[in-house]
């Protein structure tokens, strides 16, 4: 990483451009933004991937407009709306084996909160309680100063140390990467990792500047809690309630609620204060201390932040966008991102989709979302389309006249032409009034699944590959037809009205220089010789011995070899020939 990216540069409110009342807080891996009316957590998962969730808040309450107990309300709604976030973070950012149980974690959390308790409020009362009982000292100012001082060492010395842990001090890494983010949208930068990164980790919204304001208020009111119970003692006696430890200290615990929402009044008044000598000097002492709450991130983590940012700024901007979940992504922008990837034939994306999701390509508009799994395997579908293999195989299926048949690297893929031919092969069955139709050459069957599908005719299919015949077997499934494992006409016997066939049919020597798309299909399905009419020569030598009295030959051939093929097919009976849709000699038919 650049020595410039790892600079934490001061912090200077003067570059501010614009105002934003955009929080946030880290957590295991992660980010959390809160917006006026959203939420957003980005996690880094163990494959390296962010996942984001995102949340819609609740309508404000009235309450919320009332000062002090604002505070009060959001200081409880962020302590909630923290450890839920937390958690997800630990499932998200943890392998499964290692996530720790939703219990284990709520128990952690529940005796750090003791713990806080312990060591903020408990310890340094403790030390003042001491001070009073046992050294008999009873200077009210003196005794609270002392308290205040050993409350800010605690606190101060708990981040010290709790930073030496090193998943502590990655969770700092990423609350500097929050503040970076907050501050370079401040400043009107555009949000990129290069412009976050040359943000400080500063802010003065800071949660740490919050709890300080917290330590500092609870010295003052604190010192007047001590002073009030030493003059009512003094006053009216009462020692043995006001004396008392536990209730002095229980006392201290139900003033949190009001020593949190004066912090607020006073962290949100100086946040819209302008800056000046006064307000930064106020602020000081809660940026210095977030020196020792945030660490300098790495761009890894500026990553996670800004997701976060951004998608909180989509959700607050637009009432109408629906929100996500982990391991969930918004539909439109994969879609986009996949047709641009496979920009020479963006339409690809949707077919992938199609498959993938189970969707009719016009149903495609009606998805909003989509899981992370389903994104993944879609790169990973554009990958090997782009390495040349062929989308047919792999989406294991294709379309032939408006079925989906399945494929494999062991079958030709069927092409528009070969549609031309079934559809043919239909329409003289029918006219025939059914009969015995052959299939030579089936490959994955596809021919031959239309015709059984169509009509009445009792179909044979027959292919040399007997796995290439696996396959063709799946799509005759059900269809009545048989299946033969044949080299041309020698395992096959009977008569047939008809034989349909789609030989290979290209050079051997034009082989290599075809599109990747069509070298990685199967050689046997295309090698047609060195003339490319090797299969035909067979055709024309036997095909009269397998047919009825009235028979047909109907056969596709390459688009400049028609001419060759009727030549080869006069013995078979009178011949003519079909164009397919571009207007080629496609389909060469001989009837007796």
């Amino acid at each position: 990483m650049k020595e410039k990216k790892q600079k934490d540069n001061s912090y200077d409110t003067s570059k501010k451009t614009r105002r934003t009342f955009i929080g946030g807080q880290a957590l295991l891996e992660g980010v959390m933004m809160r917006g006026a009316s959203s939420t957003a957590m980005a996690v880094r998962a163990p494959d390296g991937e962010i996942e984001v969730k995102t949340e819609r808040l609740k309508k404000p309450s009235k309450a919320r407009k009332v000062p002090i107990v604002r505070g009060v309300i959001s200081f409880v709604d962020s302590l909630v709306v923290g450890m839920n976030a937390t958690l997800k973070s630990a499932e998200v950012s943890s392998p499964e084996d290692e996530a720790p149980s939703k219990t284990s974690t709520v128990i952690a959390v529940i005796l750090g909160v003791v713990l806080a308790v312990g060591l903020f409020i408990g310890i340094p009362y403790f030390v003042g309680w001491a001070i009073r009982e046992w050294g008999h000292y009873e200077n009210v100012l003196v005794v609270s100063i002392i308290e205040g001082v050993t409350r800010l060492i605690v606190f101060i010395a708990y981040l010290a140390l709790v930073r030496l842990m090193p998943d502590i001090k990655r969770t700092f890494m990423y609350h500097g990467a929050e503040h970076r983010t907050i501050n370079c949208y401040e400043r009107g930068l555009p949000l990129t990792v290069e412009n976050v990164q040359s943000c400080s980790t500063k802010h003065n919204r800071c949660g740490t500047t919050f709890l300080f304001f917290v330590v500092v208020i609870a010295i003052l009111l604190y010192a007047l809690l001590n002073w009030a119970f030493k003059a009512i003692e003094n006053t009216w006696g009462y020692e043995w309630l006001f004396g008392n430890f536990f209730f002095s200290l229980l006392v201290r615990l139900c003033l949190l609620p009001l020593i949190a929402g004066v912090s607020y009044e006073v962290l949100r008044g100086l946040a819209m204060l302008p800056d000046n000598k006064f307000t930064n000097a106020i602020r000081a002492p809660g940026l210095a201390l977030q020196k020792l709450s945030t660490a300098l991130p790495d761009d890894s983590m500026a990553e996670c932040a800004i997701a976060a940012f951004n998608a909180v700024l989509e959700l607050d901007g637009d009432e109408n966008k629906q929100t996500i979940d982990f391991y969930e992504r918004d539909f439109a922008v994969e879609r986009k991102k996949l047709a641009e990837r496979l920009c020479e034939n963006p339409q690809d994306a949707d077919w992938i989709y199609c498959e993938l999701l189970g969707k009719k390509r016009g149903e495609l508009d009606t998805v909003s979302r989509v899981k992370t799994g389903v994104v993944k395997r879609a790169d990973e579908y554009a990958d090997r389309l782009l390495a040349g293999e062929p989308l047919d195989y792999i989406l294991g299926n294709t379309d032939f006249c408006g079925v989906k048949i399945k494929v494999s690297t062991d079958v030709l893929i069927p092409r528009f032409e070969t549609e031309v031919l079934a559809g043919e092969a239909v329409k003289f069955i029918i006219a025939l009034g059914g009969g015995n139709v052959l299939d030579l050459c089936t490959g994955s069957g596809c021919i031959a699944a239309y015709i059984a599908r169509n009509t009445s005719a009792q179909v044979t299919a027959s292919d040399v590959s007997e796995r290439a015949l696996e396959i063709a077997r799946q799509n005759l499934k059900g269809l009545g037809a048989e299946v033969v494992q044949s080299d041309m006409f020698d395992g096959l016997s009977g008569k047939y009205d008809l034989i349909v066939t789609n030989p290979p049919y290209i050079r051997t020597g034009e082989i290599s220089s075809l599109a990747p798309q069509v070298t990685a299909q199967p050689h046997i399905a295309l090698d047609g010789g060195e003339d490319g009419l090797r299969f035909y020569r067979i055709i024309a030598e036997r095909a009269d011995g397998f047919l009825t009295e009235h028979g047909a030959v109907m056969a596709e051939v390459g688009y400049d070899q028609a001419a060759d093929v009727i030549k080869l097919f006069g013995n078979l009976g009178k011949c003519r020939i079909i164009k397919d849709l571009d207007g080629k000699d496609r389909i060469v038919v001989c009837e007796k």
